[in-house]
């Protein structure tokens, strides 16, 4: 059935031609998994048969709206009024160019491929996360500037069971060794593990996702793979969400799980989600270098002051979880005020050491439980924020940043930061109102729910004591 108003192909979405050359290239495929991100970041869908997937590309696929409406949990937000207010409607969801890929993680030969939600007349759905980032994007090309950037994310592989206390601990090796020391940068451990990384990496070739350096992070059981960076924002962060569902694919086959907490484990280090980024002309320049001026160009400058400058009211989108608040602690390779240097790791905006080509800024706020279409997205607003009002980062941390940090530059808490977000006229004018109103309707009642929780740690302290 076509919607009215809409022709067999609109150009909303993928072409018929690339369904068609798909399944002639893979006719092992026998299904295919429908991904539609939501606000949270949760990659929600259903599974088709092969035979239907070129209806799908014809005329897209109906969805309820109220899938974009849901908690970290999956439970309804009706605050949102995606739901009962108009009737639990379906929209119509269009397959994301580039992104119909096989998942050879999968038992049965499957494919995915990414959808953005619509209205049924064309435009696009409000609350879908995907589109709000493409609205900030647009806001650079329409000046001739292209934002090419990376996502890199840190996760840990864990044990399916759990340890004695009941908790989660590092998966082993399949040699075996279950790290337990921080072990950073080792290499026998890397090599123990290799079979997992060498199936990531084989995985995402066939995807044809640009994964490259692999390390031991700070933590037992800590990794971080590299992306390439893409002259491309929105292919990017397609790419993140592809590698993220593909790390958690491959390590269930291998036996373990994939976390992407921003704090698992209270003592150890969290997992961040870095976005590189640069700014090139329309010749493919890059506009943040200066000759060899580490420091970079005068834009690199006011990108850094306009992401300095609406961090703390973006703290939500970069730590949108009651846990992302525990990883931001001084000396813990997690920022906590909005400053900046270079070669330093100790700030929230990094310009990284390497030849005047390659001048960027990495930003560090976000947790790796973000989402990254909206953490991405406020990250190119607060740069095009300060380059459009010329905003002066003032110099450089150099030294021990923490020391330098002022206390209370950034939320410290959930409830604070969605305080701040309600308040922040910043986030209304990038992120679009209609979605806005829809994530924090969102936020508001996690807390809600995860405040009216009694925990383990409530019967700890005050079962005998009160």
């Amino acid at each position: 059935m076509n919607p009215k108003g809409l022709a067999p192909h609109s150009n909303i979405g993928a072409s018929p031609e690339e369904a068609e050359r798909f399944l002639a290239a893979h006719p092992e495929i026998a299904g295919v998994d429908l991904i539609l991100t939501d606000p949270g970041g949760v990659m929600r869908g259903k599974n088709i048969r092969r035979e239907e997937l070129m209806a799908i590309y014809r005329h897209g696929r109906y969805m309820p709206g109220s899938i974009l409406s849901l908690d970290i949990t999956g439970e309804d937000v009706e605050e949102t009024n995606l739901v009962w207010a108009d009737g639990d409607a379906d929209r119509l969801c269009h397959p994301v160019a580039g992104t119909l890929a096989p998942a050879l993680w999968r038992e049965e030969p499957t494919a995915q491929v990414l959808l953005a939600m619509h209205e049924l007349d064309g435009r696009p759905y409000h609350a879908d996360p995907r589109h709000a980032l493409a609205r900030v994007v647009k806001r650079f090309t329409d000046q001739g500037l292209t934002p090419v950037m990376a996502v890199e994310l840190e996760f840990y592989l864990l044990d399916t069971k759990p340890g004695p206390d009941g908790k989660p601990r590092p998966a082993p090796t399949p040699g075996g060794h279950r790290a337990r020391h921080i072990e950073v940068y080792d290499v026998n451990l890397l090599g123990e593990m290799w079979p997992v990384f060498a199936e990531i990496h084989s995985c995402a070739k066939a995807q044809g996702l640009p994964a490259q350096t692999v390390i031991h992070e700070y933590s037992p059981g800590q990794w971080e793979i590299t992306l390439l960076h893409r002259a491309d924002a929105m292919r990017a962060v397609d790419e993140g969400l592809m590698f993220k569902r593909l790390i958690r694919g491959v390590a269930a086959k291998h036996g373990m799980q994939a976390c992407f907490m921003a704090k698992p484990f209270a003592g150890r280090a969290g997992s961040g989600m870095h976005i590189h980024l640069s700014i090139a002309d329309k010749d493919g320049n890059n506009l943040f270098a200066d000759g060899d001026k580490p420091e970079g160009s005068l834009m690199l400058r006011h990108t850094i002051g306009g992401m300095a400058a609406t961090m703390a009211e973006s703290m939500l989108i970069y730590a949108p979880n009651a846990n992302s608040y525990r990883r931001f602690r001084r000396t813990s390779y997690a920022p906590v005020a909005p400053t900046w240097g270079i070669n330093n790791r100790s700030v929230g905006l990094r310009i990284p050491a390497g030849p005047p080509s390659s001048r960027h800024i990495e930003h560090r706020p976000s947790g790796a439980d973000a989402n990254p279409y909206l953490a991405v997205a406020m990250a190119l607003a607060g740069a095009h924020y300060g380059i459009e009002r010329k905003i002066d980062p003032g110099p450089p941390i150099t030294g021990n940043g923490y020391e330098q940090a002022k206390l209370g530059a950034l939320p410290q808490h959930w409830s604070e930061a969605i305080e701040a977000a309600e308040n922040s006229e910043f986030l209304k004018e990038y992120l679009g109102k209609g979605f806005f109103d829809v994530f924090l309707a969102i936020k508001k009642a996690e807390l809600d729910r995860f405040m009216a929780e009694v925990t383990e740690l409530d019967y700890q302290w005050y079962l005998r004591t009160t």
